[in-house]
């Protein structure tokens, strides 16, 4: 669409003081633990987890960290919880629409706080009770709309971010979409260097498109280095988007105030020393009671050869979303699998303290590991632990140790300390 006048909200601000609620609810078929109005509350900070290296540090309005491995892998800046609350408007998801109502064309920009009062709105947050996914909703009662994305994780493909649109009139509304990632780093910057030379990492900036597939690439135009010496920066990190056929791509965030104003946005395919961004826009045409639904899927530190295999698979694989969420759900299998065996699953008529169960076990595990056959010890790793934690015991216990098959249970271990009369051996064995 192209416009010439942008109307936001009605004439009179609304404020209202709402309820803060919490309480268990089932979305797609998962229990989520729902906070109402949760822009009534101060900020708060939530920590999402995955089966495999991801990492999330997240603000209930929206502002976050992440990536993987370690804070030198980073997908977003690696800042302290403060900042990564007030960068909001300018990390992580921003979204924008151009809604069609009654022959005017309404700017709605849910989870910011440019326009606060203007609508009529409710927020809400939801974290699934694994503790791997968390959802952010506003719905906007004058425009009938409700907007609601969702950050997953994939062990294959990265970070996931899957955004709804939903129309909640009885008639059609014309939406264009403007809907994506902000400040993206490129490969190759470690937290240090963001923390102390942003300015100077901004310079060596370089945000590429691969039009045909829409992949969005973010790499250093060359190392950081005070050494004057050649040294070429070979890895990147990738955005690329399901969903919305065609859409026009941008790689940054310099024309958002544009498209606030109703002029037409241009695509962007090649942008150096500025803050790396992804964002797509589409006209949609909702039906009555209906939703659209589309997906960004973010990689860190990727080469050539990953950059040239995700392209052949959204040219030729058909099903993609439906690989991706299988790859999702898997996750949250594994990490099923890993918390049930530090008896992390706990059943009790109280639904919050399995919840609460679940996420202690979880974050215990995440510190100090599991034991990867159950309880089954390896002789050879027996030995070498006793023979760290006392010589002369070890040196006394030989014939026992010889005894011992190569792989034995915890409960085999226990039943010979219990024979033994060596005070020292039996409190190593148990």
């Amino acid at each position: 669409m192209s416009h010439s006048k942008i109307f936001i909200g009605n004439n009179e601000a609304s404020f209202t003081q709402k309820e803060i609620k919490g309480e268990l609810v089932t979305f797609d078929n998962e229990i989520y633990y729902k906070i109402s109005n949760c822009n009534a509350m101060r900020p708060f900070f939530m920590s999402i987890i995955s089966d495999s290296n991801h990492w999330m540090f997240i603000s209930s309005n929206g502002g976050l960290t992440a990536g993987r491995k370690d804070s030198e892998s980073s997908l977003f800046p690696y800042y302290t919880d403060d900042k990564i609350t007030e960068s909001a408007d300018i990390t992580g998801s921003k979204s924008l629409f151009q809604v069609d109502k009654n022959n005017k064309t309404y700017l709605w920009e849910p989870f910011s706080n440019r326009y606060s009062g203007i609508y009529s709105v409710t927020r809400n947050v939801y974290k699934n009770r694994y503790g791997n996914k968390v959802i952010f909703e506003e719905i906007n009662h004058d425009l009938k709309l409700s907007f609601r994305y969702q950050w997953n994780s994939s062990n294959e493909y990265g970070f996931i971010k899957k955004s709804t649109l939903l129309n909640n009139d009885n008639v059609k509304t014309k939406v264009t979409v403007l809907d994506g990632l902000q400040n993206i780093l490129p490969s190759g910057v470690a937290s240090g260097l963001q923390n102390s030379s942003s300015n100077l990492v901004d310079a060596y900036k370089k945000c590429e498109l691969e039009s045909e597939v829409g992949i969005g690439i973010y790499a250093l135009s060359a190392f950081i280095v005070d050494k004057a010496e050649p040294s070429e920066a070979l890895m990147a990190n990738i955005v690329w988007s399901l969903g919305l056929d065609n859409p026009t791509y941008l790689l940054s965030s310099l024309q958002l105030d544009k498209f606030r104003q109703g002029s037409p946005i241009s695509q962007e395919e090649d942008i150096k020393a500025e803050k790396g961004a992804y964002f797509i826009s589409k006209d949609l045409e909702l039906n009555p009671n209906s939703d659209k639904s589309w997906m960004f899927i973010a990689n860190v530190n990727q080469s050539i050869t990953s950059v040239n295999y995700i392209s052949e698979l959204i040219r030729k694989e058909k099903n993609l979303a439906k690989i991706i969420q299988e790859d999702i759900d898997l996750g949250t299998q594994n990490l099923l699998n890993l918390s049930t065996a530090a008896d992390g699953i706990q059943v009790t008529e109280d639904s919050l303290t399995n919840t609460r169960h679940f996420a202690n076990t979880m974050f215990n595990i995440m510190r100090g590991g599991i034991f990867d056959d159950n309880y089954k010890i390896e002789k050879s790793d027996f030995s070498q632990y006793l023979h760290k934690a006392n010589k002369e015991v070890f040196n006394n216990k030989q014939n026992v140790l010889k005894s011992l098959p190569e792989e034995f249970s915890i409960n085999e271990l226990k039943s010979i300390a219990e024979k033994d009369t060596d005070k020292n051996f039996k409190r190593l064995c148990f």
